[in-house]
């Protein structure tokens, strides 16, 4: 197969599948095998930045997607309802982080770091789609487990897990320290 067909054969299966596709998958399908993929892959990723396209290729942990440019929404909203903007508050950001960094990891797991209940905001990051159950601990009870989405990766515009900032290990000391002060000062209010 050469390699303007293999791109298209390649476009047709991301525009056709609308979610994300496995490297391996696309590999398979245009009987190619994976490195010979991702090169053919890039070099359509870099076409598309380069001119004047109303679509780009999004990588995601090891997938790939066929996705309007974002700059380009304003024109979407005109033909199409708005899309939902989801509502990030603070106390949903700070338990998506601790999913993110933590994963997987329990409601229990995130109530200790937090040091108060997170149902309310694990249900909004799961209805949002950008947390979703990852299984089952087993542990007395089989809490859920959470993780995060390729949603997330997409809204966050990181291509992998591996893209999330590093955390400086000073300020996970200044975290920490800050966490207990408001526990004990709760813990004093309440007494």
């Amino acid at each position: 197969m050469e390699i303007k067909q293999a791109e298209a054969a390649i476009e047709a299966i991301l525009f056709a599948m609308g979610d994300s596709v496995e490297l391996e998958k696309i590999a398979k399908a245009i009987q190619q095998d994976t490195e010979t993929t991702r090169k053919i892959i890039g070099h359509m990723m870099d076409g598309y930045r380069k001119k004047d396209r109303g679509i780009q290729i999004m990588e995601l942990d090891g997938a790939y997607q066929l996705c309007t440019k974002q700059e380009l929404y304003p024109y979407l909203i005109r033909v199409a309802r708005q899309p939902k903007k989801l509502a990030l508050t603070d106390v949903v950001m700070e338990t998506l982080s601790i999913i993110a960094y933590k994963q997987p990891i329990t409601k229990l797991e995130i109530e200790k770091i937090r040091g108060v209940k997170c149902d309310h905001a694990v249900n909004k990051l799961v209805e949002y789609n950008l947390v979703k159950e990852l299984g089952r601990l087993d542990a007395p009870g089989r809490p859920l487990l959470f993780g995060t989405t390729e949603e997330f990766l997409r809204y966050f515009g990181l291509h992998s897990l591996e893209d999330l900032p590093s955390l400086n290990p000073v300020q996970i000391e200044d975290f920490k320290a800050e966490a207990e002060e408001e526990v004990q000062m709760k813990m004093d209010v309440e007494v």
